[in-house]
């Protein structure tokens, strides 16, 4: 008998499944049981430290106007665990969730070695890209690459690599060379790498940024692992964008040879994001995909993608970021500056356990009205009195509120209505916030 969504979404977070186990056997053993779905796809893989999953859906959002059957499996979810695989932005249903892992569940219940949650997780995206006959998956990495489960793939169409920063340090190492080295394991022998790269900054003032500066260590890097596996390297080039204009409904920018393009994603960084998705877009039409410059104009312009700078309502204006390590704050910090000039910001802010907060949030304490800290609900979060205490070294208030209840409370009652609240940390009480925001009197929801 079939399970239901609540009993099956039950089977996929039960326990046996929880911790980190290194290694790629076991997706490989579950997939070869499965008759290998993951060799009848063609895939676009996608690592980076940032910008991993805007990347993903402005890549996709193209695919899919072109005219092609496009799966996308990004992690983690921000309002339902659907969301984690897509096939022409259609979210799978819980039926087909059902039906996957009813599939599954002998071959995994006999594994001697069972599966972590993210192993299972990708064996049924597999399955079910192939159930929807996909023409290509978009396929994110979920952390670093070369060990990482969705590295069982053969060589893809074309390996991306976005922006590297410190995440996940204890797990990829401690330095810029060795996370991307970990990143690097996507590069398959003779395949088509994309790298993020050096590039212009977009600063109207000349001043230099750190937002977009590569590292030439972490390129030489990606070059050296390149050179030995045969693979072909781009560098996506972000002197492309000529001029730009910032607005709370999205970014219009000059990109040769396109001319204007409308990108509705808020973040001043999203135009390096939607650089390196063009790149990669034309390097498949290279390969022989049929995508014109109008799918990738009309795409561009029709992406969706929750919780990056996302305005959830005004008076006061209400933004939620996916900002969750050191690079990510800082370019958060610098949208919030475009945006709103020397504005104050009252953030609600909460984090897992594992995250490097000194150098996090330095960035913002700058821009703080007042700090309001939540606890995520994820066992690795870090409790939102150990992060208020911490953050009162800034001089600035900070009110330990707990839960994301109380949080969005307390900072509604703190922000004027010219205000500016910001809620960013952790993706893990993105639909939290939205819950506790559509739950008021209607007055923040456009």
């Amino acid at each position: 008998m079939q399970m239901g969504i609540t009993e099956t979404l039950a089977y996929i977070h039960n326990v046996k499944w929880q911790g980190s186990k290194p290694g790629l056997e076991r997706t490989q053993e579950l997939l070869r049981l499965l008759g290998n779905p993951e060799k009848q796809l063609k895939f676009v893989h996608v690592a980076g430290t940032n910008g991993k999953g805007s990347t993903c859906a402005c890549i996709a959002t193209v695919l899919t106007r072109a005219g092609y059957r496009t799966g996308m499996y990004t992690s983690p979810f921000v309002e339902c665990f659907n969301e984690r695989m897509q096939v022409n932005g259609e979210h799978i249903t819980d039926d087909e969730l059902e039906g996957v892992i009813d599939e599954i569940r002998p071959f995994t219940d006999a594994m001697a070695d069972s599966p972590t949650e993210f192993e299972l997780i990708t064996a049924v995206a597999m399955k079910h890209f192939l159930n929807k006959k996909c023409d290509i998956v978009v396929l994110e990495v979920g952390m670093g690459g070369r060990l990482d489960s969705t590295n069982v793939i053969e060589t893809p169409e074309l390996a991306v690599i976005t922006a590297i920063g410190y995440d996940h340090v204890k797990e990829l190492g401690p330095a810029l060379t060795d996370i991307a080295r970990e990143k690097a394991g996507i590069i398959k022998s003779g395949g088509d790498v994309l790298i993020y790269g050096n590039g212009a900054d977009l600063r109207k003032d000349g001043s230099s940024s750190e937002l977009v500066a590569g590292s030439d260590d972490v390129e030489s890097v990606f070059k050296e692992v390149a050179t030995e596996r045969g693979a072909k390297m781009q560098k996506a080039d972000f002197s492309r964008i000529t001029s730009y204009e910032l607005t709370l409904g999205g970014i219009k920018f000059d990109f040769r040879p396109y001319g204007e393009i409308m990108l509705p994603l808020v973040g001043s960084y999203q135009p390096y994001n939607a650089t390196v998705a063009i790149t990669a877009l034309e390097m498949l039409r290279e390969k022989g995909y049929k995508i014109t410059d109008d799918d990738i104009v009309k795409g561009i312009a029709s992406v969706k993608w929750q919780g990056r700078f996302e305005i959830l309502g005004h008076n006061p204006t209400f933004i939620l970021d996916a900002a969750h390590n050191q690079q990510g704050m800082e370019a958060t910090a610098d949208s919030l500056r475009r945006h709103f000039g020397s504005a104050k910001v009252v953030f609600i802010v909460g984090v897992m356990a594992d995250k490097d907060i000194d150098n996090m949030f330095s960035h913002l304490a700058p821009l703080a009205k007042c700090f309001i800290t939540v606890t995520p609900d994820n066992p690795r979060s870090m409790p939102s009195s150990e992060l208020a205490e911490y953050l009162k070294r800034f001089g600035v208030p900070v009110t330990d509120c707990g839960s994301v209840s109380k949080g969005v409370s307390e900072a509604l009652a703190a922000a004027g209505e010219t205000d500016i609240i910001c809620a960013l940390g952790s993706l893990y009480f993105h639909a939290e916030i939205k819950a506790e925001v559509s739950r008021g009197d209607g007055s923040l929801l456009r």
